[in-house]
């Protein structure tokens, strides 16, 4: 057995550990990176509904892209398509000279949490409204960013993209003009594939924000 190998096979138990002693909304993850179609080798828990023998996510394909240069991508946010929100550590494996050869994860289901938030935040209102907390990506890609951007959106809504009123997207559209979003080329079909409507609607949304003078 490689010392890749051995590392890897070693992770199984240390998943099922993990994901044991934070219990039924933690999911552990370890990625072999040698088999991108197939890099799920060992799961504890069912955030993500995946199985062994499953694919890398987009985050995992850009971390194989970029080799033994990777580092660590601790504590982000993401949602899965049934709507959860997903807080992610992805921590990468490398054998004795280096290489970036898998990751171990760790997902979290948070969606209870934002929710519990936004009502104790109701519950104490005073009528001083609350302050707009920005969305700070720390990276090269631009997509990256835009992404993060929207998701912050529907981390203060708590609700799925399909549930969103044609009033609330056009706040969404609102919010991501006045963020300078789409100044960003190719941002309008990316922002309607992520919250999954038509490039013609997402133009149609920002075309009406624009004649209402969205600043």
């Amino acid at each position: 057995m490689s010392e890749q190998d051995a590392i890897l096979a070693a992770l199984g138990p240390v998943a099922d550990g993990i994901a044991a002693t934070l219990g039924s909304f933690c999911e552990v993850v370890v990625h072999d990176f040698r088999r991108p179609e197939t890099s799920v080798v060992a799961i504890a828990g069912s955030v993500t509904e995946r199985s062994v023998g499953g694919s890398m996510s987009e985050i995992g394909m850009g971390l194989l892209a970029r080799g033994d240069d990777a580092e660590d991508q601790l504590n982000y946010l993401t949602r899965t398509a049934s709507g959860k929100l997903v807080k992610s550590s992805t921590m990468l494996l490398r054998d004795s000279g280096g290489t970036v050869f898998g990751a171990l994860c760790v997902n979290l289901d948070v969606t209870a949490l934002g929710q519990l938030r936004t009502l104790v935040g109701e519950l104490a209102d005073v009528g001083t409204a609350a302050a707009e907390t920005p969305t700070t990506t720390f990276g090269d890609d631009i997509d990256a960013v835009v992404d993060a951007i929207v998701d912050e959106h529907q981390l203060r809504l708590n609700k799925p993209w399909a549930a969103l009123s044609r009033d609330e997207r056009l706040d969404l559209f609102r919010s991501l003009h006045r963020r300078g979003v789409f100044a960003v080329r190719r941002a309008v079909p990316q922002v309607a594939a992520r919250i999954g409507i038509s490039r013609a609607s997402a133009y149609t949304y920002l075309a009406e924000i624009r004649e209402q003078g969205a600043p």
